[in-house]
């Protein structure tokens, strides 16, 4: 088998999985032999997806690559279809670093350690599978299989209150993934064949009421994921309770894989009913990330703020999937590649502070920049990235979203306005509730009820590896962007074009109101119509 034949993608999904069923075989009593192998196992898959994408993926086409499609239970109209673009690409890149660090991060963990990595093998593996099936019914297996790890990750090795967390994140997600299901069969059995392969499913003309329906069905499925408000609930008790590399891929993956799904189904494969979804779109972003930035401020928990941190952030991603720009699509796959990273950073720099003092309530800390310098440094670093400071990673991706949303078109000037002015709102705030957590964790004297170790001491050579793993790259796209948007530009043109191939069609069919009256704030201009109609005619 020659190398074009190799299948690249199949061989990355399934060396998790397979590797992690033949974990009870390896003899190991203390779990250290374990542990080598997962890290061995999740090393490897990353170097995998490096050689390939670096040496077969081209980065001027916006197609899909590396496509394997397999009948795999022809009764149920079930193929193993795979494929990346630019779209998946950075984001497969982004699982496999974090999934490694994470597992490396769990170097301490002793209790039934083989159940531990096993899982997060299996997780790897499942995270992998949904940013590359192309079939719906693939997509949803990988979807609801990704989902069972991550309950027992929280409800064993969690915190005091980790099987309420751990129960109200299944709940959650198990309920949000039955639109999926539904939505899913309704696109499949529309029109004259039944089939399940996403780029047919997206050739589909649908009635428009089903369009929206089903555009509907998959915002509230994905809105839990990114999380959205009012579905965000489970994300702070899910933090809140989980171990650091639990928190590290919840916050650095998971909620990825909400806004790759918005764009890919929602976005390119019902255009039509994003045009009356994207003025909502942009303002559930606005209200993510007001709401975020003042939720996360009243926090006492070090986990907790930072949970509702990750909620405001994503509020970008929104506004940037809505914005009907390049620069606004491009800034929100950015936004969630840096937040997949600073997000992962932060919270295992919590753990490595709770492993010191035991406690995550940062009114019973202080003073702990003397005791441990070395992780007030990289603290801090990570928190300048997340408040978005000029040579971070975040800054990028927030002001490409800003320029997108406010250079385009398609909006009215008072409903752009509204718009960044409000976000701005959240912008000013982070900085408020990110230093105060400096302050209130680093600086001042020492809290009377913070019980330390006989010997406290800083972090130690593993920990420092991790968090540079996390840090350089966020300080490398800070000061040259083109290391991660290179990887999908090319894509994020062809996005915003399709996106936009409808709006000549809805103006002509709705032309006093694009959006519908309900949604009246956001309108295409006239002459821009006139002159949209006459192209497409």
């Amino acid at each position: 088998m020659n190398a074009i034949e190799f299948p690249w993608l199949t061989a990355t999904i399934l060396l998790p999985l397979v590797a992690a069923l033949a974990i009870p075989l390896i003899p190991d009593k203390e779990g250290r032999t374990v542990r080598w192998y997962g890290l061995g196992v999740a090393f490897a898959d990353f170097a995998l997806m490096i050689y390939a994408f670096w040496y077969k993926y081209d980065f001027q086409s916006s197609k899909l690559q590396f496509v394997e499609n397999y009948p795999w239970i022809p009764q149920l109209g079930l193929h193993w279809a795979v494929g990346v673009d630019g779209l998946s690409m950075p984001l497969l890149l982004l699982t496999g670093l974090i999934n490694t660090l994470a597992i490396f991060a769990a170097w301490k963990v002793t209790i039934k350690p083989r159940l531990f990595y096993g899982l997060m093998l299996a997780m790897y593996s499942a995270q992998l599978g949904v940013f590359v099936a192309q079939d719906l019914l693939l997509f949803f297996l990988m979807w609801e299989i990704e989902l069972v790890p991550v309950y027992l990750l929280i409800s064993i090795w969690g915190g005091q209150n980790r099987r309420y967390a751990a129960t109200k994140f299944i709940l959650y997600t198990a309920a949000a993934s039955i639109f999926i299901l539904i939505a899913g069969f309704a696109m499949a059995f529309s029109g004259d064949t039944v089939t399940f392969d996403m780029a047919t499913l997206g050739m589909k003309e649908y009635p428009k009421t089903l369009e929206l329906l089903v555009y509907a069905g998959f915002l509230i499925a994905f809105g839990v994921k990114l999380p959205i408000f009012p579905l965000h609930t489970w994300l702070p008790d899910a933090h809140g309770e989980a171990s650091a590399p639990g928190s590290m891929i919840l916050a650095g993956v998971l909620l990825k894989m909400g806004g790759y799904a918005l764009i890919r189904f929602n976005v390119e494969m019902l255009p039509n009913a994003h045009v009356t979804f994207a003025p909502v779109l942009a303002i559930l972003g606005v209200v993510n990330i007001v709401y975020g930035a003042c939720c996360a401020f009243a926090q006492t928990n070090l986990k907790r703020r930072l949970a509702y941190s990750s909620i405001a952030h994503m509020g970008f991603v929104l506004i940037g999937i809505s914005s009907y720009t390049e620069l606004g699509i491009s800034g929100a796959v950015l936004q969630m590649v840096s937040h997949g990273l600073i997000a992962a950073s932060l919270f295992f720099l919590s753990g490595v502070t709770y492993d010191r003092t035991h406690t995550l309530m940062m009114d019973k800390m202080g003073g702990m920049a003397k005791l441990m310098p070395k992780t007030f440094a990289m603290f801090t670093i990570g928190s300048m990235a997340s408040l978005a400071l000029p040579g971070m990673s975040g800054f990028v991706g927030e002001l490409m979203v800003f320029l997108g949303i406010a250079t385009s078109d398609v909006y009215s000037s008072s409903f752009k306005v509204v718009v960044v002015l409000l976000s701005a709102v959240g912008v000013i705030l982070t900085p408020i509730y990110l230093l105060s957590m400096l302050r209130q964790v680093f600086y001042g004297e020492q809290s009377q009820e913070l019980h330390l170790d006989a010997v406290i001491s800083d972090v130690k050579p593993r920990e420092i590896f991790i968090t540079a793993c996390l840090l350089l790259p966020i300080i490398g796209i800070g000061f040259y962007p083109k290391l991660a948007t290179q990887t999908y530009d090319v894509k994020a043109v062809e996005l915003a074009a399709h996106a936009r191939e409808v709006l000549p069609v809805v103006a002509h069919q709705q032309p006093s109101s694009l959006y519908s009256r309900i949604f009246s704030a956001p309108t295409l201009a006239n002459s821009q119509v006139e002159s949209l109609i006459n192209i497409s005619e």
